[in-house]
């Protein structure tokens, strides 16, 4: 159904302020003298928002007033409206003091920890113009946010559930065992995982990557996962291998960094399923703004696979 443009020309930033505080203060009032308008053109405003809209927004009370659930419903849609222009500022003050762009990134841990640092340093020195917004997220979270629109480019271990997206390859890793040194299984040169299962092990959130190939695995081989702590990161998750509190699947690019903290050995995985791929998504990389389709082609350019 197209928009009512009548219903949009009606509606002005001044009246949705002002409603919002009114809402917010349970007062046309007091609101009007936040807003610094007079009560009889604040009264006046809130009045003709009720006839743009075609219902009642406040019930009218003796000590003030009180939304209406079509009030309440407004409030929502104006406080998103309120978010969406305070972004479009600050996106475009960008220009004015010379950046002329920026790119919203979400990614996983993984992509995070092994590649981004010095991919997106190698983009930042020929492109100083543009910012880039890097948030971590897991994997079913960065295809939610490009489907949403809540970012332009994700980067992550592609679920299921992503196929109606643009994909490019980006990186492979392959995930290892990390023990501690000494462990029974470090003198190992390769383990399956489904011979890892009497001990116990270490993961990272319930819903990553990692934790899910684990489980999925554990469960084909008719086995319970002893699974006796969970960390927010692989950094931590190293520090607990280390000290003697299980074992647990690490990207090799990441051990490989984090293994100088001492006392752990790396033991690869012979499953098919830990060697993995990271992928680029994005709705559309046609139509992804100039900066973002620029990030995108950077980040294409460095594809590597795993050895």
């Amino acid at each position: 159904m197209p928009p009512d443009r009548s219903f949009i020309r009606r509606l002005d930033l001044t009246s949705l302020q002002l409603f919002m505080a009114a809402g917010e203060l349970g007062s046309i009032g007091r609101a009007a003298e936040q807003e610094s308008l007079a009560n009889s053109a604040a009264s006046k405003r809130i009045s003709d928002l009720e006839d743009a809209v075609g219902t009642p927004l406040f019930y009218r009370r003796a000590r003030g007033v009180e939304l209406t659930p079509a009030g309440q419903t407004l409030l929502h849609h104006a406080r998103a409206v309120q978010f969406n222009l305070e972004r479009m500022q600050a996106d475009l003050s960008d220009y004015a003091e010379g950046v002329r762009g920026h790119v919203r990134v979400h990614a996983t841990i993984s992509a995070i920890v092994q590649f981004l640092p010095e991919d997106l340093a190698a983009f930042a020195e020929h492109h100083r113009e543009v910012r880039i917004d890097l948030s971590e997220h897991l994997s079913a979270d960065v295809v939610r946010a490009v489907r949403e629109g809540h970012c332009d480019l994700g980067i992550c271990h592609l679920p299921a559930e992503a196929g109606d997206l643009a994909l490019r390859a980006y990186r492979q890793d392959r995930l290892v065992l990390a023990v501690p040194s000494g462990h029974a299984l470090a003198r190992l040169a390769r383990v399956a995982f489904a011979d890892t299962l009497d001990f116990d092990h270490l993961g990272l959130h319930s819903n990553s990557s990692i934790n899910l190939a684990m489980s999925r695995a554990a469960h084909e081989a008719g086995r319970p996962l002893r699974l006796r702590m969970q960390v927010t990161g692989l950094d931590a998750l190293c520090r607990m291998v280390q000290s003697g509190l299980g074992i647990g699947l690490v990207p090799d690019r990441a051990f490989e960094l984090l293994a100088p903290m001492g006392g752990l050995e790396a033991v690869p995985l012979t499953d098919a399923w830990a060697l993995r791929e990271l992928q680029l998504v994005a709705r559309d990389f046609a139509t992804l703004p100039a900066t973002a389709r620029l990030l995108a082609e950077h980040l294409g350019a460095q594809v590597r696979t795993a050895p």
